[in-house]
């Protein structure tokens, strides 16, 4: 046995590792790779350390609090999306895995240009490229959250819950649009081979 300071080897060895699973909760408990069971994300754990997180959702994730920051208050939007991150993680799901579900349910597959061809201008559509698709589904879902926010009675926090459980259920006012916007351009596919772009 070695003696540390008077302390057996073993005894110094338990305490670091005691430590460190109260400093490291979700790199040690969750990420280890002979942990078998699953847990739900909290919104601070995510916001924290994003270590076992794709890069798909990593980005996804900082898209959500870069699109509502104004005059870079970043704190501000991050709190705000922590919160939601909270409520979400009350359902018992995984709450970037519904956030990322929902966006899917909002993306569009084509979206309408405005081309003028001899004097009249025609509603031509055209296939929407991925990451355009992912910037639209967050658009509108933010924008759908704030409208619903009427005369500040609410949170909102609440109301971007609210948003993405419906999105996550294929209903709300970001998926509206994305069926409106589909319907147009259905409606205008004769005009498809005036996309030049």
């Amino acid at each position: 046995m070695i003696r540390v300071l008077g302390k057996q080897w073993n005894g110094v060895a338990k305490q670091l590792n005691d430590s460190c699973y109260r400093a490291f909760p979700l790199s040690v408990h969750h990420y280890s790779s002979t942990s078998s069971s699953k847990k739900a994300y909290t919104g601070s754990e995510i916001l924290n350390y994003m270590g076992g997180l794709d890069n798909d959702k990593k980005e996804l994730v900082h898209k959500l609090v870069n699109f509502r920051m104004k005059q870079g208050k970043k704190t501000r939007v991050r709190a705000i999306f922590h919160e939601t991150l909270h409520r979400l993680a009350r359902t018992d799901r995984d709450g970037v895995q519904v956030i990322s579900d929902a966006l899917d349910n909002v993306k569009p597959i084509c979206e309408i240009a405005k081309v003028r061809k001899s004097g009249n201008v025609l509603d031509v559509p055209g296939v929407v490229a991925k990451d355009r698709q992912q910037t639209l589904a967050v658009r509108w879902i933010l924008d759908a959250a704030f409208k619903r926010r009427t005369n500040h009675s609410s949170k909102l926090e609440e109301c971007l819950f609210s948003e993405i459980m419906d999105a996550y259920r294929k209903r709300g006012a970001a998926r509206k649009k994305r069926e409106v916007l589909h319907g147009i351009a259905s409606a205008n596919r004769s005009y498809a081979h005036f996309r030049w772009w």
